[in-house]
């Protein structure tokens, strides 16, 4: 069968450059060869099976799942060593014990000592324990206990103290890589998470405790520190697509970015100088509030022009500056937006359109849910 361009898209659809997804995926491998560190792909971003079996080099192997609904898909579908990294909700306990007793290596991650007791009430059949990873904030500001505090030794003592229970391993996420701009400040993070990482290792090590380590965020893994070598593993996941918002930290350059959003032209509205386009917020996601000087998005071949605002189906696109020339925008026409978080952005879509070079080669169809 013919390939079909683009253009033969029905609008506003979520489209995939495979090619810059391989490349950018074959780089944090190399990146992570290089180093000597286990890469942990992330699958929040994406969700698909066809992006995993890219990311994780076809092993189908050492992934890192947001959700319970990510991590049943692709245990059935063959995946294994799968972590959930999600501090543990009270409500999914009996949901990741299934896991833990169908994979060969399930694991989720805690930070409070009521989770720990609440897997005390729950062992796994045949022997089998439950992989746990200690999730520590460096300085994110997010889940975790504080590396700086007392309680953090404590809990994973008390992990390691728990009959049917393994401390696998420490997760931080350096998540406030996403304030940097440039590669100087997104190192800066890296190497004070390494550190702080590193430091409450030696701390367990003293306690007599020895297990594994990881740090990862998409900026960070981008530009990795010489020290995150020393660490057992990393966890980006946004890089298979980036998006602007990873350009403007500085982790890629708006030519990496692989995924985008095809919208066309449905109104012109000369009164107020302006385009109407028929992707709303459901096709984009307002993520970032339209501060880009653009908007909310980067409009592709247009840096002239700027997505103000979006309803639920339609989005305002008017000129920088200067008076519209509507003869360059025919009702009809294709626009291409680059998104600003590409995470949010995909959730928005049931099907993601994949194409080399502009021409379309097949569907992916990422999982949904909790």
């Amino acid at each position: 069968m013919k390939e079909k361009p683009l253009s033969s898209l029905c609008t506003p659809a979520l489209v995939v450059d495979v090619d810059k997804v391989k490349r950018n995926a074959l780089r944090m491998i190399e990146r992570c060869q290089n180093l000597g560190v286990q890469l942990r792909p992330h699958m929040k971003t994406h969700k698909t099976l066809e992006c995993a079996d890219i990311m994780t080099g076809g092993s189908r192997r050492c992934i890192v799942v947001s959700t319970l609904a990510e991590a049943c898909f692709y245990a059935d579908h063959g995946f294994d060593d799968i972590l959930y990294a999600y501090s543990l909700p009270l409500d999914k306990v009996e949901r990741c014990a299934d896991l833990s007793e169908r994979l060969d290596l399930f694991q989720i991650l805690l930070d409070h000592p009521q989770a720990l007791d609440e897997l005390k009430k729950r062992p796994l059949r045949d022997g089998r324990l439950w992989h746990v990873w200690l999730k520590l904030d460096c300085g994110n500001g997010r889940a975790g206990v504080l590396h700086s505090q007392p309680e953090a030794i404590s809990l994973a003592q008390a992990i390691v103290g728990t009959k049917g229970v393994e401390l696998t391993g420490v997760y931080a996420h350096c998540g406030n890589s996403y304030n940097c701009r440039g590669v100087e400040q997104i190192q800066a993070v890296a190497q004070e998470t390494t550190d702080l990482t590193l430091q409450f290792m030696e701390k367990l090590k003293a306690s007599g405790i020895t297990c594994k380590s990881s740090i990862g965020s998409t900026p960070s893994c981008s530009h990795p520190v010489k020290d995150m070598g020393k660490l057992s593993e990393v966890h980006p996941g946004n890089y298979g697509f980036y998006d602007v918002q990873q350009s403007v930290i500085g982790s890629c350059t708006l030519e990496e970015v692989a995924v985008k959003v095809l919208t066309r032209v449905i109104g012109h509205c000369p009164h107020r100088n302006q385009l109407l386009i028929d992707c709303g917020w459901c096709g984009l996601s307002l993520d970032g509030a339209g501060k880009l000087p653009t908007g909310y998005a980067v409009i592709e071949g247009h840096t002239d022009l700027k997505l103000l605002s979006m309803t639920q189906e339609h989005g305002r696109v008017e000129p920088i500056s200067g008076p519209l020339d509507y003869s360059k925008f025919p009702l009809g026409s294709l626009l291409t937006l680059i998104p600003y978080h590409s995470c949010a952005t995909a959730v928005m879509h049931p099907v993601y359109h994949v194409h080399s070079e502009g021409r379309l080669l097949g569907k992916w169809i990422p999982t949904r849910g909790w």
